[in-house]
């Protein structure tokens, strides 16, 4: 096997392989997987077209592996004739270049169909509504027929009937039709419900239905009317409880009385005597009246029934009854037994067999067709899947965003272009902090439609002294679209050298501001506490007073201790301004030098967690499996979160109206810091040096001369 000159080029601080030539693409399985920047990405929650991902996964698991990737690239070059077409990523193949014979040939079939038989090359566009292209074909190899794929009226009427009983299947034209399995199972329940028609029991003839459904309708009345009459020969103690209490008529009497009503519905047909026959209209529960009339015709005219006569018609009926049971082929019963015969002796059982068997020929031209729309989005979207999985060009190239860049975030100032989907943010969040980058995570509603979706936005600019949960932005997602968004969560880490200098001062800050507000709440409580107890002096002043607690006396351990203290922080204080001053000229050094002490390690520890940021946790939360540390180093951080900056060539009024007038203050400690360093630089002898003579000398000059 001859061994293929690669070409790489280093982003991210790893080297990645340059994928520019037939050659690349052809010999991309000698590209050892140690090399390849992904071996794995899920077919969802990337900006890239769904249903050319769902191609590639053969195996249709969700996640795009290395095998799939090499075998699509195989076959795509497999069919073309060259591979300028791939990296031209067009939507539309010339179809000069399919050197597929039979691909070819359906892609022809495909542009006839639509009309554009001349036409030089096919489109997706072409080839994505199938409904389309196979809407003014009688056949289209799916093995579904729909009516207008018959000739004749007589079949077309079978065809009808077949989707009235067991509905349609849905033709590759969009129409309704049917397939083998639903012809056969039509028939069968033809066949099936003849057969059974055949067997009839009709004792009543034409009305033996609606016989059976009268005794049917009162079967459980009259038995319960004729065991009562049994047990009231029995015993004739039980006759008043078989025919209900008087109480149990009061309270119905009681109530809006209807007929039908459930409460005398429930009482027996007819009044309880022993070896009484049931009378069929005269003396009967109004609920049960018309339902016992139409007992009337099959007791013979007869207007009483008795428990014989019942028991003979009853038996009647039975046989019917087991018969309607035994019922086979009820999907067809709607169409009737007379159409149902037609049917079966006539020849659309052969015809639409023989119209699904002339379907199903064209199987093989069809499923090309199918063919030639994986072919042309693979010549779109292949090379590009590459760029995004073999190498990270698209993400390091800045040029195209890459497939798992969601949109840009706008908020605090800034725009966010590494944006990511994610479906679980509690799952996402324990691995996507290894990744050293300030995440905020944002909940994001669209308000038109109501979607929602979560991203995880890197900050990599600025600082982070205004994000926080429950700051709003707006995210712009890859089609423009924009969606309200929510900070919601945040993982914090380092966002810049410069937010790292100026961490320990601001966090002196707010020491200060922290600590004078507790002070302030301090006092404002003692004061409320003053004022509480001088009005109740006031109100209580007539009542006894209550001898005054004697004033403690002052400890003289704790003033000396006191006094230790002071003196040690002072005499610390005293050698610190000592050593400075003593520096003379070179005091400026030892300014950046007290600097460099407070901000040094913060912005140590800042640098090397900025030299850590890595992209590869980012995705493997969500079912990458990245294989290099693609870095994110602080100027190519630099390019994914953009400050807000005055256009070139703008103007800017700096006179603001309602600015703070703080030139007194300023002025002021102003002079108290210089009159301080006049007075620390006298004290320690520091202008002796400079001016000997001039001025007196200070006792502590005078004590260490």
């Amino acid at each position: 096997m001859n061994k293929h000159t690669w070409n790489f080029f280093r982003a991210g601080g790893f080297d990645q392989v340059k994928l520019e030539t037939a050659a690349d693409l052809a010999s991309l399985d000698q590209l050892d997987q140690k090399l390849w920047v992904a071996l794995a990405c899920p077919t969802s929650g990337l900006e890239f077209n769904a249903k050319t991902l769902a191609l590639i996964d053969a195996d249709k698991d969700g996640r795009i592996r290395v095998p799939e990737i090499l075998a699509a690239t195989k076959w795509a070059l497999g069919c073309l004739k060259g591979s300028d077409t791939l990296f031209a990523g067009r939507d539309s193949l010339p179809l000069a270049a399919i050197s597929d014979p039979q691909i070819l040939a359906s892609a022809k079939q495909i542009l006839a169909n639509l009309g554009t038989p001349n036409a030089d090359s096919i489109s997706i566009e072409d080839v994505a509504d199938t409904t389309k292209i196979f809407a003014q074909t009688r056949f289209n190899g799916d093995g579904i027929i729909p009516v207008e794929a018959a000739e004749d009226d007589a079949t077309k009427a079978v065809i009808n009937d077949i989707i009235a009983c067991l509905g349609a299947e849905t033709d590759r034209s969009g129409k309704p039709g049917i397939n083998q399995a639903k012809a056969d199972q039509f028939f069968a329940d033809l066949q099936a419900f003849a057969d059974w028609s055949n067997k009839a029991v009709l004792p009543f003839g034409d009305n033996t239905p609606a016989a059976a459904a009268a005794v049917r309708a009162v079967r459980a009345k009259v038995d319960d009317y004729f065991a009562r009459c049994r047990l009231a020969a029995f015993d004739a103690r039980a006759l008043g409880a078989l025919n209900r209490q008087e109480s149990e008529y009061l309270a119905l009497a009681a109530k809006d009385m209807t007929i039908t009503a459930a409460e005398v519905a429930g009482f027996p047909l007819a009044k309880i005597e022993a070896g009484r026959p049931l009378p069929l209209k005269d003396g009967v529960n109004p609920a049960w009246a018309d339902a016992l009339l139409a007992l009337i015709p099959l007791a013979g005219g007869k207007s009483v029934l008795s428990e014989a006569d019942w028991t003979a018609l009853v038996a009647k009926i039975t046989p019917y009854e087991a018969w309607i049971a035994g019922k086979t082929g009820g999907t067809v019963e709607k169409l009737g037994i007379a159409r149902i015969k037609e049917i079966l002796a006539g020849p659309a059982k052969e015809n639409i067999a023989a119209l699904i068997a002339r379907d199903k020929a064209l199987e093989a031209e069809s499923n090309a067709i199918a063919t030639v729309e994986k072919l042309v989005r693979y010549n779109r979207d292949l090379v590009k899947l590459l760029h995004n999985f073999v190498t990270f060009r698209d993400f390091y190239g800045r040029k195209d965003k890459a497939v798992f860049q969601a949109g840009t975030l706008y908020l605090d100032q800034r725009s966010c272009e590494l944006c990511i989907r994610v479906e679980d943010m509690a799952k996402h969040g324990v691995m996507a902090g290894l990744s050293r980058c300030y995440l905020a995570y944002c909940d994001c509603v669209r308000k038109p439609t109501g979607e929602k979706m979560t991203i995880a936005a890197a900050f990599t600019n600025g600082d982070s002294d205004n994000l926080m949960p429950g700051r709003n932005g707006i995210f712009y997602d890859r089609q423009g679209r924009d969606w309200d968004a929510t900070i919601v969560k945040i993982v914090d880490n380092p966002i810049s050298i410069r937010q790292a200098f100026l961490a320990p001062y601001k966090k002196f800050v707010r020491m200060i501001e922290e600590q004078v507000a507790k002070r302030a709440a301090a006092a404002e409580a003692a004061s409320d506490a003053k004022v509480s107890a001088a009005a109740t002096t006031v109100a209580t002043a007539d009542q006894a007073k209550t001898p005054a607690t004697p004033p403690k006396k002052i400890d003289i351990g704790t003033v000396a201790a006191i006094g230790v203290a002071v003196g040690g922080i002072t005499a610390a204080l005293g050698a610190l301004l000592q050593t400075f001053f003593g520096l003379g000229i070179w005091m400026p050094l030892g300014i950046i030098g007290l600097v460099l002490v407070i901000s040094g390690p913060s912005m140590l520890i800042a640098a090397l967690k900025l030299r850590q940021r890595n992209l590869g946790p980012l995705l493997d939360a969500n079912g990458w499996a990245v294989n290099a540390k693609a870095k994110i180093n602080i100027p190519f951080g630099g390019s994914l979160t953009r400050i807000a900056v005055l256009p070139p060539g703008a103007h800017r009024d700096l006179a603001d109206p309602f600015a703070e007038d703080n030139s007194s203050r300023n002025r002021a400690i102003l002079y108290g810091v210089l009159l301080a360093a006049l007075l620390v630089g006298w004290y320690f002898g520091s202008f002796e040096k400079l001016m000997p003579g001039v001025l007196p000398k200070s006792g502590w000059v005078q004590k260490h001369k």
